[in-house]
Protein backbone atom coordinates (compact mmCIF):
# COMPACT_ATOMS: atom_id res chain seq x y z
CA UNK A 1 0.00 0.00 0.00
CA UNK A 2 1.63 3.62 -1.13
CA UNK A 3 1.47 6.17 1.73
CA UNK A 4 2.35 9.75 1.39
CA UNK A 5 2.27 12.17 4.28
CA UNK A 6 1.74 15.59 3.19
CA UNK A 7 4.76 18.10 4.48
CA UNK A 8 4.63 21.46 6.24
CA UNK A 9 4.66 23.52 3.55
CA UNK A 10 3.61 21.27 0.80
CA UNK A 11 0.82 21.79 -1.67
CA UNK A 12 -1.56 18.86 -2.28
CA UNK A 13 -0.12 19.15 -6.00
CA UNK A 14 2.94 18.36 -4.72
CA UNK A 15 1.97 15.57 -2.61
CA UNK A 16 0.08 13.87 -5.62
CA UNK A 17 3.05 14.23 -7.68
CA UNK A 18 4.44 12.02 -5.14
CA UNK A 19 2.20 9.68 -4.97
CA UNK A 20 1.82 9.28 -8.67
CA UNK A 21 5.13 8.85 -9.07
CA UNK A 22 5.19 5.61 -5.63
CA UNK A 23 2.82 4.24 -7.24
CA UNK A 24 4.69 3.85 -10.68
CA UNK A 25 7.43 2.54 -8.70
CA UNK A 26 5.57 -0.14 -6.79
CA UNK A 27 3.57 -1.07 -10.08
CA UNK A 28 0.49 -0.52 -9.18
CA UNK A 29 -0.70 1.18 -12.11
CA UNK A 30 0.83 -1.60 -14.22
CA UNK A 31 -1.06 -4.60 -12.06
CA UNK A 32 -4.32 -2.51 -12.32
CA UNK A 33 -3.93 -2.26 -16.48
CA UNK A 34 -3.12 -6.39 -16.47
CA UNK A 35 -6.30 -6.99 -14.06
CA UNK A 36 -8.94 -5.00 -16.52
CA UNK A 37 -9.16 -7.92 -18.80
CA UNK A 38 -8.92 -11.93 -18.56
CA UNK A 39 -5.82 -13.25 -19.77
CA UNK A 40 -5.44 -16.81 -20.50
CA UNK A 41 -3.24 -19.24 -18.51
CA UNK A 42 -1.03 -19.59 -21.99
CA UNK A 43 -1.10 -15.97 -22.54
CA UNK A 44 0.32 -15.37 -19.28
CA UNK A 45 3.31 -18.44 -20.04
CA UNK A 46 4.23 -16.64 -22.89
CA UNK A 47 4.54 -13.49 -21.59
CA UNK A 48 6.72 -14.23 -18.15
CA UNK A 49 8.87 -16.74 -20.53
CA UNK A 50 9.58 -13.58 -22.87
CA UNK A 51 10.36 -11.13 -19.44
CA UNK A 52 12.53 -13.61 -18.26
CA UNK A 53 14.58 -13.82 -21.71
CA UNK A 54 14.34 -9.66 -22.09
CA UNK A 55 16.20 -10.23 -18.26
CA UNK A 56 18.58 -12.28 -19.19
CA UNK A 57 19.66 -10.65 -22.16
CA UNK A 58 19.54 -7.11 -20.14
CA UNK A 59 21.88 -8.98 -17.74
CA UNK A 60 24.31 -10.27 -20.66
CA UNK A 61 24.83 -6.75 -22.19
CA UNK A 62 25.71 -5.17 -18.91
CA UNK A 63 28.61 -7.90 -18.06
CA UNK A 64 29.80 -7.51 -21.85
CA UNK A 65 29.34 -3.62 -22.23
CA UNK A 66 31.37 -2.16 -19.48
Amino acid sequence: MVQVIVRNGESIDEALRRFKRECDRNGIIQEIKKRESYRPPSVIRKEKLAEAKRKMRRRSFRRFGD
